[in-house]
Parts: C-alpha cells; sequence; structure tokens
C-alpha cells in the first residue's frame, strides 16, 4: 500500500448539521476538545465572558450566537485525521450548508431532544439523501427535560423516512439523568459516578445485559424502565447493518448533552468506527474519480472574505479529491485552462491556522484568492484534465436595491460587493440599462450580515430598499425584446451579464407566458 494510499484511508470528512439553537457549535467544540484543537471549550451562550465558539469568527455570528458561515476544523484522535465542516444553522444560510455537503463524505445530524426534527433539519437531511451520504443522529441536551426517546426515535424515522439504530438509551433526563445504557459497547455510562462513591464512568453489563445487583442504580425504577425499553427495542426494533449505514438508509442514534460532555467521546469513536473513508466523485461526464487516484484533483466548494480582518484576505475551500497536494505545485483551473501555483495554502485547526505543505483525498484547505476563483471551480494537476460536477445553485426570493450612502467611497462598494457576491450567499443584478445595483438572497439575514459586513470589512455603508419577493426567470439573449419589461416583470442580468425577469408573482409570469408563449423562462442557467 502507498503512503497515499495509507493517508487517504486515515481521513474522515463529515460536516455536522442541525436547526439552529440544537447545539451543534457546542458539540463541535467538545470533539475539538478531545482532538486537542482547543484547549477550553467556550460555549456560545456564555456570551458575557466573551469566550466564544471557537468556529464562529464573523463579528457578527459572535453578537448573535449563531454560526451564519461554514467553518472547516481538522484534528488527529485515535489514529484517524478528522475534517469537521460547522454548517450554518440558520435557514437563510441553507445554500452555503448544501454546498458544504457536496464536500463531505458522512454527516452528523444534531437533534434538540424537546423539541425533536425541525423543519431546517428536515430539509438539510433531504439533502444528505440525495447523495446517499452516511447521516449518523446525535439527540441533545439530555440534561434538560425532553421527549420520550421512543417518541424521537418514531418521529425521527416517520418525518425523515429513514430507519435507525439506537446505539445507546438515556437512563432519566434532565434533573434525573442518571446515564446511558450503551447497548453498543455494553456497558452503562454513568452521568455523575461520583454520586455512587467511585471514579468509574463505565460499568460492563453481565450475559444478561445488566449491572451488576449490588450497584444501587440496580434498584433505581427508571433503570428497570430503561430495561424494559431496551426490550422492546431488541425484539421489535431494526437490526444494527453497517452497509445499511453506508448507503444512507440507517442512522444509528446517539443520546448525550453536549453542554456537560456527556455521552460525546463515546459518540466520537462509535462515528469514527463506522464512518467512511474519503469517496469518489463524480465529473461532469459522470465518470467516478478514485480517492486513490495518483493525479492531484479538487473542487471549491466556497469562498470566505476577510477571515482575518487584519489581512483583508479571502479563503478558497477546496476538497482534494485525488492525488496529493503539494504546496507550491502547479495546477490548472479547469474553467479557463489558466496555470496557477499554489504557493498560498492554509490548513485550519479550530481557532488558528497553519500553512500547509502537503494534504491527500479528503481533506480540506484554503487557498488564497485574489479573484482568480468560483464557486464549483475544479483544479487539478498534470494532465489530468478533469471537471467535477456542478454545485447546486438556488435562485434567490427575496430582493433589494443597493446603493453606497457616500458616492467618494465608490471603490470600496464596488470591491465588497464584488468579493461578498463571490463567496456565493448573495445573487447580484444590474437593472438592465441603468446598471443600478439588486442584491438578491434566500433569505433576510443574508441581507443584514451583507449589511454589517459592508460597513465592518469594507467601510462602506450601504442604503437598502426592499423589493419584496420575486421569482426570477431567465431567458435566452436571442428571445429578448426589451418592450417584454414592465413594472410587474423588471428586466436585469446577473454577474456574467445574462438577462433576465424579476417577476412580480406567479400571475405576472404567467401573464407573460401566455403573452409570449414562444419564450422559454428558466429556473436557473
Amino acid at each position: 500500500m502507498t503512503k497515499q494510499h495509507t493517508e487517504v484511508d486515515k481521513r474522515r470528512t463529515f460536516a455536522i448539521i442541525s436547526h439552529p439553537d440544537a447545539g451543534k457549535t457546542t458539540i463541535t467544540e467538545q470533539l475539538l476538545l478531545f482532538g486537542g484543537a482547543i484547549r477550553q471549550a467556550g460555549t456560545v451562550k456564555g456570551k458575557k465572558t466573551g469566550n466564544f465558539a471557537k468556529s464562529d469568527w464573523m463579528e457578527i455570528e459572535k453578537q448573535r450566537g449563531i454560526s451564519v458561515t461554514s467553518s472547516v476544523m481538522q484534528f488527529d484522535y485515535d489514529g484517524k485525521r478528522v475534517n469537521i465542516l460547522d454548517t450554518p444553522g440558520h435557514e437563510d444560510f441553507s445554500e452555503d450548508t448544501y454546498r458544504t455537503l457536496m464536500a463531505v463524505d458522512a454527516a452528523v445530524m444534531v437533534v434538540d431532544s424537546a423539541k425533536g426534527i425541525e423543519a431546517q433539519t428536515k430539509k438539510l437531511f433531504k439533502v444528505c439523501r440525495m447523495r446517499g451520504i452516511p447521516i449518523f443522529t446525535f439527540m441533545n441536551k439530555l440534561d434538560r427535560d425532553g421527549r420520550e426517546p421512543l417518541d424521537l426515535l418514531s418521529e425521527l424515522e416517520e418525518v425523515l423516512e429513514i430507519d435507525s439504530y439506537p446505539m445507546n438509551w438515556p437512563i432519566g433526563m434532565g434533573k434525573g439523568l442518571e446515564g446511558l445504557y450503551d447497548m453498543y459497547h455494553n456497558r452503562v455510562e454513568l452521568y455523575h459516578p461520583e454520586k455512587y462513591g467511585s471514579e468509574e464512568r463505565f460499568i460492563s453489563l453481565n450475559e444478561d445485559g445488566e449491572i451488576p445487583a449490588e450497584h444501587p442504580l440496580h434498584q433505581d425504577s427508571i433503570y428497570s424502565q430503561v430495561l424494559e425499553d431496551v426490550e422492546l427495542l431488541q425484539e421489535a426494533g431494526n437490526e444494527f447493518s453497517e452497509e445499511l449505514v453506508m448507503a444512507g438508509e440507517l442512522t444509528p442514534v446517539f443520546f448525550g448533552s453536549a453542554l456537560t460532555n456527556f455521552g460525546v467521546q463515546t459518540f466520537l469513536e462509535t462515528f469514527l468506527q463506522f464512518a467512511p473513508k474519503p469517496s469518489s466523485h463524480k465529473t461532469k461526464e459522470g465518470e467516478l474519480v478514485s480517492p486513490y487516484e495518483e493525479e492531484f484533483s479538487g473542487f471549491i466548494f466556497k469562498i470566505q472574505a476577510n477571515m482575518n480582518p487584519a489581512h483583508r484576505d479571502r479563503i478558497a475551500f477546496l476538497r482534494v479529491c485525488s492525488g496529493t497536494f503539494e504546496r507550491g505545485m502547479d495546477v490548472h483551473l479547469a474553467r479557463t485552462g489558466k496555470k496557477m501555483k499554489l504557493s498560498n495554502s492554509t490548513q485550519f485547526m479550530a481557532d488558528s491556522r497553519a500553512t500547509v505543505q502537503e494534504a491527500v483525498a479528503g481533506d480540506i484547505i484554503g487557498l488564497y484568492d485574489t479573484g482568480n476563483y468560483q464557486i464549483g471551480d475544479t483544479l487539478f494537476g498534470g494532465n489530468f484534465n478533469v471537471s467535477y460536477e456542478d454545485l447546486p445553485q438556488f435562485t434567490p426570493e427575496l430582493f433589494m436595491k443597493v446603493t453606497a450612502k457616500n458616492v467618494m467611497k465608490q471603490k470600496s462598494f464596488h470591491k465588497g460587493m464584488e468579493q461578498l457576491v463571490q463567496e456565493g450567499a448573495i445573487q447580484l443584478y444590474k437593472t438592465y440599462h441603468t446598471e443600478d445595483y439588486i442584491i438578491g438572497a434566500v433569505g433576510q439575514l443574508q441581507f443584514e450580515v451583507f449589511q454589517h459586513r459592508m460597513l465592518n470589512e469594507y467601510n462602506s455603508e450601504v442604503i437598502m430598499t426592499p423589493m419584496g419577493s420575486k421569482t426570477a426567470r431567465w431567458i435566452d439573449p436571442e428571445q429578448l425584446d426589451e418592450k417584454m419589461s414592465s413594472s410587474r416583470n423588471i428586466l436585469v442580468k446577473d454577474r456574467y451579464d445574462q438577462p433576465l425577469f424579476l417577476f412580480e408573482n406567479n400571475f405576472a409570469m404567467r401573464w407573460f407566458a401566455d403573452k409570449y408563449p414562444d419564450v422559454e423562462l428558466k429556473a436557473k442557467l
């Protein structure tokens, strides 16, 4: 086995997805803590201490305690090189999350055990199903009173249409939380071992699947209820199948509390045992490129401006798909055929960054970008000449007119607009003749973040005038007659100068279609 092959097999690259406030950033931190990537967990909730989650680096995230960008963190654990991508929980940033899910081999779904499956979780889950990637579920916040575990499992199966297999089972919850009955490891994990006069966190189960009779917990009514639940699950529940987990048809379910760091280590160790190694990736021609292929290739799934405000830098995040990345190597950009030297590259270790000398399939690296890259770009070494399939794009639904408040600061206004648009969270349009700026987004929060960043990162105060929701439809330039435009369907062009109409509503769009039956309207290019 070659060195490259051995290194690829160590990689485990996954995204953490959830509804906002389910505790995703907190669990990310605990995982980093185990990997030694950070020395202390500063929970997002601890705003007064100024001690923020290490993956939330953007100012507005610190103020609101939400993740609006995907962060990448890497650490070593148990002989594996782990790449975690922490995704935005907020639904207005789901587009960023969808693209991130194209760059991972598995997903960890964090569910609030008091709330169950929420809307955003359902949306993101569908993307995972679409890609057929393995999904692992962490039922969080056991330290609070929540819903019955059996209810949570049946909701998971019904709403998400996936089979589940509980790897462990809560013994009580909230103030009455005593521990976890760990079916998979044949042990009980105690929440407060000191309560029983011992430092032993794990108690092995005997042949009958019980803890020793002399242990105080043995007499507890909560414990006997758990034994009944477990018996029911073993008789009527699904069987564990690694094959079905790998196909994304069965999700292993873990219970725990990220905030109190309970059940997280067990989850991490078991997850790493089953999480898949880097997989093959599809090209535009439909061919599969193996992660063991010797020639280097990868695709850019995210661009982020100003990760370091002091340096005004821009980073393009690249998923390595094959071969070995070496700092200083020459590659080609598939879209333009242009040759480039990759001398400025970085790796992310929670709150610090290190220059990366080498990376293999499964790794995520950051390339310093001066405006060469676009989301979805493929880079390849030698004469490999591959082009990976397009990443999902979403048509905006909300629109705003944008102008610079200070006419004297046009330069910083245009620079900010251009760079933030390249990140892919907002789309830029211009009115057809006057070239006034219009930006479109999937959700309102994106506009707020845009305005905040324009001011704080580019020193450009912007005036934003809401245009409300519109339906965007592209049109072939050959079919365009500018007289088709009206107040109900505004004619604009996108950043690639392609014409499109912004329809006031579906009624206006149907009226247009009836009037111009030969004109084809496209939801995206």
